[in-house]
């Protein structure tokens, strides 16, 4: 296949990327080591491709042909998935092991395919060098509209390439990122997607180490977005004022309806900022705040938003060392809010005790489509552990 002297020219320079050993070091020297015997690829001439043109269109045999001539410039085996993708709307190819070149040699095949709209590269190593080639097509393709490009080692300059992609993306809907390494110089191009007014609307940034620091970049980034409806920071290191600069950022929020901000560090004073941030809110519906350090002192501060709010239907609280005293303020505030739509209350894996059960009575005979779910063994304190007579159990 033939390429234009300014082709080559970039071709040459992204490999000297692609080989620079602080980029990703192991997944380069994966592709290097593939061989023709690799159970997840064969080798598909264009000959062959040509004897099926009576059978399969010929639009399936363009893009075929100039994926297989992609995999020869850049030196790499074509993927078998690939070549059988046919019309499919999806390409799936999660744990290929395609590594920077590969991903190379596909990115110039999905410009021109008109058939994928959801695109699965889950871990692939795509690295820098990989994550730039596929921006370059996302930013030219417009029939792609969903993609996971998570546990790929992209990195801040991975994400930089990414995001300045999705700015321009005419399509693009939903982008997974989770378990990326991106930690605070990344959150400054994510805040700058956030900025931008995109057709993104859901947005998986789980599993890195978003910190401190990222927070407070985040934060105003998400007061201003106008168009996000879902978003998933969990598994990341938000915390302190970071956490704080969020729950102020989803305070001026209008549009994000789903947030899901478990295992992080949100503690007390993130939870009363959350609290705060529900009273004004009148857009989120699904709320995540599992695994956050919170106490019964956290739980009354997001409590004072749940006594006037009235668009939250689910909150999950499970697995935050609130007890069962801060479960009971959390329903107190619900008693206190004749206009709650609150569907789902969850404190799955903390203990409560009879005190608690019976509030919850009450509350399901105010709020019948109220679930509360629990699912942890009961306290009952002393007369459990003494026994009928009062003395220690035989």
């Amino acid at each position: 296949m033939r390429v234009s002297r300014e082709n080559s020219i970039e071709d040459r320079e992204l490999e000297r990327g692609a080989a620079a050993p602080s980029e990703c070091p192991a997944r380069v020297l994966e592709a290097e080591q593939s061989t023709d015997a690799d159970s997840d690829f064969d080798v598909e001439t264009e000959g062959s491709l040509s004897e099926k043109a009576g059978i399969r269109g010929l639009g399936e045999v363009a893009k075929d042909t100039i994926y297989l001539g992609s995999c020869q410039t850049h030196g790499v085996v074509p993927a078998s998935s690939f070549l059988r993708q046919g019309s499919s709307p999806e390409l799936s190819m999660p744990h290929r092991g395609l590594g920077p070149q590969g991903v190379r040699a596909l990115a110039s095949a999905l410009i021109t395919n008109p058939y994928i709209r959801k695109l699965d590269l889950r871990d692939n190593g795509l690295c820098v060098t990989g994550a730039k080639a596929l921006a370059n097509a996302l930013s030219k393709t417009g029939s792609i509209y969903e993609v996971d490009l998570s546990e790929n080692q992209l990195g801040a300059k991975g994400a930089q390439a990414l995001c300045a992609a999705l700015m321009v993306s005419p399509a693009i809907r939903k982008v997974q990122l989770a378990g990326n390494s991106l930690e605070e110089e990344a959150a400054r191009y994510l805040a700058g997607l956030l900025l931008a007014r995109t057709s993104l609307k859901s947005l998986d940034l789980s599993y890195n180490q978003l910190n401190e620091q990222a927070g407070e970049t985040l934060g105003p980034a998400l007061a201003e977005n106008t168009g996000l409806t879902e978003l998933n920071l969990s598994w990341n290191h938000l915390r302190g004022p970071g956490a704080i600069a969020f729950a102020r950022g989803l305070e001026a929020n209008i549009f994000l309806k789903v947030l899901d901000i478990s295992y992080n560090g949100f503690g007390d004073t993130g939870a009363s900022a959350v609290g705060e941030a529900l009273k004004t809110n009148n857009v989120l519906e699904e709320l995540n705040m599992s695994n956050n350090r919170i106490s019964a002192v956290g739980a009354l501060g997001l409590g004072l938003g749940l006594r006037v709010n009235q668009t939250l239907r689910i909150l999950v609280m499970a697995r935050n060392p609130m007890r069962s005293e801060g479960c009971s303020r959390l329903l107190q505030s619900l008693q206190n809010n004749p206009l709650s739509v609150l569907e789902l209350l969850d404190f799955s894996d903390i203990q409560v005790d009879t005190d608690f059960d019976d509030l919850s009575t009450v509350m399901k005979a105010l709020l019948p489509g109220l679930c509360i779910k629990t699912a942890a063994r009961r306290m009952e304190y002393k007369k459990d552990l003494l026994g009928p007579g009062g003395g220690a159990p035989g």
